[in-house]
């Protein structure tokens, strides 16, 4: 379970997030769906503790797993190095070794075929499957995602949908995104945020025109 009770957050003179309210139950994939500067990636650094709220309270698991949107990578490391030595950092205390659990990540999000180059040598949409692999060590209860297709070629977005959708089977998620196609894709809930504020909270299949509800509660 993950809930938000009365979060507020400014920097500076500009209040970013407003009396947010949010309350997602284990097992759910949910868009976070707004445009650029409606607050969302504030809301997810807030959730995984890199910032603290101003008010309010957060509580969510303690395995949480985290996609940034710039996906920072070692670049001049192997695909199978950097994952190793991702692991080795994050302690990860289990029977399989981190050798095991490396090639169990690659094998999962696709990356068999790359797990020897440089990760300077890989095309963004592998890239994105190093930084998937990342968040999933240690399998957290809780997947966050900010902006995980952006910049990604048709085919790529298809894959990466396609990864992100399995993800969701198994623990919550929650992605980030100004791409209502994004939402429909992959996301059982949208949560839609304006100037930091939730404008909309609903189950997709309650929706009838997802395009119709955000001109209607975003101001663009």
């Amino acid at each position: 379970m993950v809930s938000l009770q009365h979060i507020n957050k400014s920097f500076g003179r500009q209040q970013v997030l407003c009396d947010v309210n949010l309350e997602i139950p284990a097992g759910q994939v949910v868009g976070l769906l707004g445009p650029n500067g409606a607050g969302k990636s504030t809301l997810m650094k807030i959730l995984i503790g890199l910032w603290g709220a101003e008010s309010g309270s957060v509580k969510a698991p303690q395995h949480i797993g985290y996609l940034p949107e710039n996906n920072p990578l070692y670049e001049e490391m192997y695909v199978a190095e950097y994952l190793s030595f991702m692991a080795g950092l994050t302690n990860y205390k289990s029977k399989i070794k981190n050798a095991e659990l490396v090639d169990e990540l690659i094998e999962r999000v696709g990356l068999t075929p790359e797990r020897h180059k440089h990760i300077r040598e890989l095309s963004k949409g592998y890239r994105q499957r190093v930084g998937l692999a990342q968040a999933l060590i240690g399998n957290p209860e809780l997947l966050i995602l900010d902006e995980p297709t952006t910049g990604l070629d048709p085919n790529q977005l298809v894959e990466i949908r396609s990864l992100i959708r399995e993800l969701g089977k198994e623990r919550t998620v929650i992605l980030s995104t100004h791409i209502m196609q994004e939402v429909r894709e992959m996301c059982d809930r949208v949560v839609i945020l304006d100037h930091g504020t939730i404008k909309a909270d609903l189950l997709i299949n309650e929706i009838e025109n997802l395009e119709a509800l955000f001109r209607e509660k975003t101001q663009l």
